[in-house]
């Protein structure tokens, strides 16, 4: 075993201790995928939990050198600093894709792939009897993804905003770019016991491409009902194309009055007028108190 293979061990065997992964595979996983094969070249531009701040986030730092063993910490690395668009911190989108719960010969559906390394980390979980369709919509993104994910063939990279290129019900998505609702083609192609991690947030122009809310935990339970688990808050890149402004002013108004978790129990598709109970009501669909 190479020192930098080491490195990625102990790595993996770290965020395993911080995250306490119900699935062994997901451990394997980050221990194979080499995280640098899915950045641009070094030194990186990095930023660190403790970096932030509870009104703004600072300016990424810069790694001393190009050595692939800086990137092998719980650090978000810029994939483009001037847009804030970041290869995100490891522990928080491990521990996305842990609650997806996710097999060997599964089905995944990942929105905002970005350059490729969490899409990859789930293809290796699912590995090469499941399949992964990656979406993103920007252009330059989804080539190098594309090239970056050749050796793994059941990986499918799309150019899209997520709207379009869904094949079948799957069995897990991953929604990495922050939304205002779910659209109904992600909950039309969640299996029954599927699981989706979807972030509501709420963008405003002092926060320029990041939007800021809640990550949820969306699992279909039967044809027609949705159940919704708050996960933890979030401060992400806004989707591009996705977003409902008349919801985003609705959901300032609900953050207000939820500021802390919102006790939201499901998502509703049925027509129905706004009520007490709706957290946040749209015209498609309502999450639910």
């Amino acid at each position: 075993m190479t020192d930098l293979e080491q490195r990625r061990r102990f790595y993996a065997e770290e965020l395993d201790a911080v995250c306490a992964f119900r699935s062994p595979s997901l451990v394997e996983a980050f221990a194979a995928v080499p995280r640098e094969r899915y950045l641009p070249p070094g030194p990186w531009d990095v930023l660190s939990v403790a970096d932030y701040t509870p009104v703004a986030v600072p300016p990424p730092r810069k790694t001393p050198d190009a050595n692939p063993a800086r990137v092998y910490h719980n650090i978000g690395i810029a994939i483009d600093a001037e847009r804030r668009l970041f290869n995100g911190h490891p522990g928080t989108l491990a521990s996305w894709i842990d609650a997806l719960e996710l097999k060997a010969g599964g089905r995944v559906l990942h929105i905002g792939a970005g350059l490729g390394y969490y899409t990859a980390i789930m293809g290796a979980v699912v590995g090469p009897g499941g399949h992964v369709t990656a979406i993103e919509v920007d252009d330059a993104l989804a080539a190098s993804a594309r090239a970056n994910l050749a050796g793994m063939p059941w990986i499918d990279v799309r150019l899209g905003d997520g709207r379009e290129g869904i094949d079948g019900r799957v069995d897990a998505i991953l929604v990495n770019a922050g939304v205002t609702h779910a659209r109904d083609e992600w909950l039309d192609a969640l299996a029954v016991g599927g699981r989706m991690m979807l972030p509501i947030t709420l963008a405003m122009p002092s926060s320029g491409t990041i939007s800021k809310g809640f990550m949820m935990l969306v699992t279909r339970t039967g044809e027609t009902e949705y159940a919704v688990r708050t996960v933890t808050i979030v401060a992400i890149y806004s989707a591009v194309g996705l977003r409902d402004e008349a919801l985003n002013a609705a959901l300032a108004d609900s953050m207000k009055k939820s500021p802390m978790f919102p006790q939201v129990t499901r998502l509703r598709r049925d027509p129905h007028d706004p009520s007490p109970s709706c957290w946040l009501h749209g015209s498609t669909t309502c999450l639910s108190m």
